[in-house]
C-alpha cells in the first residue's frame, strides 16, 4: 500500500521503519526542519520497562493537589481554563485506584517489555549509532524508609520476571564508580539489568537517514498537515501547507498534536500535554560522571550518560501546551544533580530544554484501526514513550497487514 505516516517523532519513524520492511510505499510528514524536533528532542534517554508503572494511582490526586501550592514538586499541576484539561483530568481520576493501576501497569509493562526487544532487532539490522548502553538502569533511594517501600513497589515488575536486584550502598557504588563519594547519602537502591538508555533523537534521525536510503522511505520535512479528509468511511486526503497528499493508509502518530487532528473527523482521543523539563551537559572524559543511567527516586530525577553528555531530567507538569521556560525550572534538578554528581559535568553550560508528552489518563498508548477503515492510531506515548516506540511500530505493522502480532494488546485498542 501507499501508506502517509503523520508525525516524524520516534514513534513515526520507527512506524516506517517497519511498514517499509513490509514493503509499503511510505511517507512520512513531519512539521519541523528535522526528525524527533518535538517531545523525542531531548527526553530522558531510559529505555525502561523497570519504570513502567501507571501514573494514575490513589497517590496521584494527593501529589498533584499539594503541587498547587508547593512548586517544587516533581508532579505539578497548574490549573488553567480548558476545557481539555478538565475533561482529561477527570478521566485521570477515575483510574486512580488500585485495581485500575495494575491494570494499567501491566499493560505497559507488556508492551516495554516487548519493545525492548523489538529495539534490539532493530539496532541489529540497521547498525543506527545513538549513544546506546545496555548496562541496565539504577534506582536509587535516599532514605531507608523510601528504599523499603520502593522494593515493595517491585513486586508486581517482579511477577511478571521483570529482575530488580535489590542493593546496599556498597553494591550500587560497584555498579556505579561515580556513587562512591556520595554513597553514605544512599539507603539502597535497585539494578534493572534489563533497562538500557541512549538518546532518542540521535536514535531517530539516524533511523529515519537509514529508512530513506535503504527502504526507499520519503520524509517531507517542513510540511504540516492542517485536516483529514474522509469519505464514505475512509480517509481520502491529508492536507497540508504543501498541498494534499492522498494515500492507501494514514498512521496518525502527530504526539500531542494528534487530537486536533482527529477530534474534526470524529475521533476523539484522551490526550493532553505533560510537560517535561530537561538539561544536557558537557562531561568530556569525566571520570567523575555516571556511566550508567539511573533515576533518584526521592527527588524523581533521571541521569543518562549520552556519550560526552550527561541528560538530565526532572518534573512532569500539566500546563497547557505552552512549552516555554526559565532558569527557575531547573533549579532543583540542578541541585540533585549537583548533590550527586558534583564533577559530574559542566554544569556552567547546559542545553535546556522543555516538551510536551502525549499523555492518555491511564498512560498506556493507544493503537488500533479509528472509525474509517484506514486510519491506524499510534498515539498517547506520554510516559517513557522512547521505551515503547519500536514495540509500538511494530504492532501498528501487524495490525495494518492483518496479523497476529504477539502481544496481548486488551487495553491499548481504541474503543
Amino acid at each position: 500500500m501507499k501508506i502517509l505516516v503523520l508525525g516524524g517523532g520516534v514513534i513515526g519513524v520507527t512506524t516506517a521503519y517497519y511498514l517499509a520492511k513490509d514493503g509499503h510505499e511510505v511517507t512520512v510528514v513531519e512539521r519541523h526542519p528535522a526528525a524527533a524536533s518535538e517531545t523525542s528532542y531531548a527526553n530522558a534517554g531510559l529505555v525502561a520497562p523497570a519504570h513502567a508503572y501507571a501514573w494514575a494511582s490513589p497517590k496521584a490526586p494527593k501529589i498533584l493537589f499539594k503541587s498547587l501550592f508547593m512548586k517544587d514538586q516533581a508532579l505539578r499541576l497548574k490549573l488553567r481554563a480548558d476545557p481539555r484539561m478538565w475533561r482529561w483530568a477527570l478521566r485521570f481520576l477515575a483510574q486512580c485506584t488500585e485495581e485500575r493501576a495494575r491494570i494499567n501497569t501491566l499493560c505497559k509493562l507488556r508492551l516495554c517489555v516487548y519493545s525492548v526487544e523489538r529495539l534490539n532487532e532493530v539496532v541489529a539490522d540497521t547498525g543506527v549509532a545513538y549513544d546506546g548502553l545496555a548496562k541496565g538502569n539504577l534506582y536509587l533511594y535516599r532514605s531507608g524508609q523510601s528504599f523499603e517501600k520502593g522494593v515493595a513497589h517491585t513486586a508486581i515488575l517482579r511477577e511478571q520476571g521483570v529482575e530488580m536486584r535489590v542493593l546496599d550502598r556498597d553494591g550500587l557504588a560497584g555498579i556505579e564508580p561515580a556513587l562512591e563519594p556520595v554513597k553514605d547519602r544512599l539507603a539502597g537502591g535497585m539494578h534493572a539489568p534489563g533497562d538500557q538508555s541512549g538518546d532518542a533523537r540521535m536514535f531517530t534521525r539516524n533511523l529515519a537517514a537509514w529508512c530513506a536510503e535503504h527502504l526507499g522511505v520519503h520524509i517531507e520535512y517542513d510540511t504540516r498537515v492542517t485536516a483529514l479528509v474522509a469519505s464514505g468511511g475512509r480517509i481520502e486526503r491529508a492536507v497540508t501547507d504543501r498541498g494534499a497528499r492522498d494515500a492507501d493508509a494514514f498512521v496518525l502518530a502527530a504526539g500531542h498534536g494528534s487530537p486536533f487532528l482527529s477530534a474534526p473527523i470524529g475521533v476523539e482521543l484522551p490526550i493532553y500535554p505533560c510537560k517535561g523539563y530537561s538539561v544536557t551537559v558537557p562531561v568530556g572524559r569525566s571520570n567523575l560522571s555516571p556511566k550508567i543511567g539511573m533515576v533518584d527516586e526521592d527527588h524523581l530525577v533521571a541521569f543518562c550518560p549520552m556519550g560526552e553528555r550527561l541528560r538530565i531530567t526532572s518534573t512532569a507538569e500539566f500546563s497547557g501546551y505552552d512549552k516555554s521556560h526559565s532558569a527557575k525550572d531547573f533549579r532543583a534538578l540542578f541541585h540533585v544533580a549537583r548533590d550527586l554528581f558534583p564533577g559530574g559535568g559542566d554544569y556552567s553550560r547546559p542545553e535546556h530544554w522543555a516538551g510536551l508528552r502525549p499523555m492518555t489518563p491511564t498512560t498506556v498508548p493507544i493503537f488500533g484501526f479509528a472509525r474509517y477503515r484506514n486510519l491506524m492510531l499510534n498515539v498517547g506515548h506520554g510516559h517513557i514513550g522512547w521505551t515503547m516506540a519500536c514495540g509500538s511500530a511494530k504492532v501498528v505493522s501487524d495490525l495494518l497487514a492483518g496479523r497476529d502480532p504477539g502481544i496481548d494488546l486488551d487495553g491499548m485498542l481504541y474503543r
